[in-house]
């Protein structure tokens, strides 16, 4: 401690002198005003002034210094089983929080396209052989209302769908995030275009009952790699693209061309490249990162 800092304190110790005043004579500070009980020593010396402090701040390091060794140790011994409870609480925990505050008309901040930062590959999985043809891929979709069989669909027939453009932040579960624009059609007008069989058999209303519509969307890459598993509601929000541009120009394969899912509302764990095949379903579906330990949920 600094000569000026301990000076300081010592005058602020001398202080409570001056409340004991305040307090006797009736004149107005802070504890009087407030009517604090207080219990107020008698003058100390300053050889006194500086023992009680010495004290109280060795008291405070070895509490906070025990705290800490507590919780370490403590997570050290739980058994795996355990450790595995207790964090799957957290995420479930989590996860009814989100849905509680989720609103579709909740919007993420969106950027200038000026605001673009540089791009950052991540993740390769289900993409570690090159796609032989990307003029010739093609998407599997199941569970699309009145099909038996899945329906296939090129990149031109998503390209005639409602264009969307949005600059939006990228975060990384790891902590790293990038400001991206993105284009490409939003997930709620591809389900408009091509409504999933309703759970109620009869035709739904996307916009004003999606309940009605299975609660889950199961994608994965062509060779079934990677696969992410998303609730309905967030995947129909007005943010979460099928995104076939980036930053102004088709979609690199290391970025997931010639398709992949883009949403400010995830974190990019969920956000899938390449994808090969989506699947309307009503159980919650398969997610890779989830059964390696991760929240299903990922939402931020």
């Amino acid at each position: 401690m600094r000569e000026d800092d301990d000076k300081v304190l010592l005058e602020r110790v001398r202080g409570f002198d001056d409340e004991r005043a305040d307090a006797a004579t009736g004149r107005d500070n802070t504890a009087v005003i407030l009517g604090e009980r207080r219990r107020l020593s008698e003058p100390l010396s300053d050889g006194e002034a500086r023992r009680r402090m010495a004290l109280h701040s060795r008291r405070g390091f070895l509490v906070g210094g025990a705290a800490a060794l507590v919780s370490i140790f403590g997570w050290r011994w739980m058994s795996d089983e355990s450790k595995s409870s207790l964090l799957r609480g957290a995420f479930k925990l989590n996860e009814r929080v989100s849905q509680a505050f989720y609103r579709p008309s909740r919007l993420a901040p969106e950027f200038s396209p000026l605001s673009v930062t540089g791009r950052r590959v991540n993740g390769m999985i289900g993409m570690e052989n090159p796609l032989d043809d990307a003029a010739n891929w093609r998407l599997s979709v199941a569970g699309i209302a009145g099909r038996t069989e899945d329906l296939v669909l090129s990149l031109e027939d998503l390209r005639r769908l409602p264009r969307t453009e949005m600059t939006t932040e990228l975060k990384c579960i790891e902590g790293w995030s990038i400001v991206v624009n993105w284009a490409g059609v939003r997930f709620s007008d591809f389900t408009a275009a091509y409504p999933p069989q309703t759970i109620s058999g009869s035709p739904a209303d996307l916009a004003n009952r999606p309940q009605d519509i299975p609660p889950y969307v199961s994608i994965s890459t062509p060779d079934r790699g990677y696969f992410v598993g998303w609730d309905t509601p967030s995947i129909m929000h007005p943010q979460t693209l099928l995104a076939y541009e980036m930053n102004g120009a088709p979609l690199l394969p290391e970025h997931g061309a010639p398709l992949r899912i883009a949403s400010p509302t995830k974190y990019g764990i969920k956000q899938i490249k390449r994808i090969g095949r989506i699947e309307f379903v009503t159980e919650r579906p398969r997610d890779y990162w989830a059964e390696e330990g991760y929240d299903w949920y990922a939402g931020h």
